[in-house]
């Protein structure tokens, strides 16, 4: 009695067909680029200071190579972002990411915040009681007088072409209200 070619599957236990399908196979090629991903992440975490670092859940001994690597210069910094890359596909590298990205967020809401600010400065620069109401409306804790008397320094000094210190002085002021 000869088999046909799909009789072999009679002979495999059910469970064992199972297996098989469960089984993902991932090729050698994306098992470099997590890799090489992994060793990217590392960089990223050498490059930061220690301040930001003590806000990324790092375990110690992690943390020890990251340091260890931003004070090696040239190939033995290379070695060791491998070394850190190969500590990172022991861990779960989701909360890490998750802390740097927010990191990074806040440096950008930072920096939009700036340019909203320069704007409302410029503006009131140049239209002076006019944009008044706005920055009012923004902040009303805002001091009207003083900040009347820093737009007339500013137009002054733009005028006579001196040095911005009451522009800069109006940024810091805006800034301070931002905060608060």
């Amino acid at each position: 009695m000869s088999k046909q070619p799909d009789d072999w599957l009679d002979d495999v236990p059910d469970n064992q067909e199972e297996d098989d399908e469960e089984i993902i196979w991932v090729s050698k090629s994306e098992i470099k680029r997590d890799a090489e991903e992994l060793k990217r992440l590392g960089a990223e975490l050498v490059e930061l200071s220690s301040n930001s670092l003590d806000r990324i859940p790092l375990d110690e001994d992690l943390r020890a190579a990251i340091e260890l690597a931003q004070k090696i210069k040239k190939e033995g910094r290379r070695r060791q972002l491998q070394l850190i890359g190969k500590m990172l596909r022991s861990r779960d590298e989701d909360p890490i990411r998750q802390a740097l990205d927010k990191l990074k967020n806040r440096h950008n809401q930072q920096v939009a915040l700036f340019h909203k600010l320069e704007m409302l400065r410029d503006r009131l620069i140049a239209e002076g009681d006019d944009a008044m109401a706005d920055v009012l409306q923004l902040y009303p804790q805002a001091d009207r007088q003083q900040l009347r008397s820093m737009i007339r320094n500013a137009q002054k000094e733009k005028a006579t072409n001196k040095p911005p210190k009451a522009t800069r002085q109006i940024f810091q002021y805006l800034r301070e209200l931002a905060e608060a």
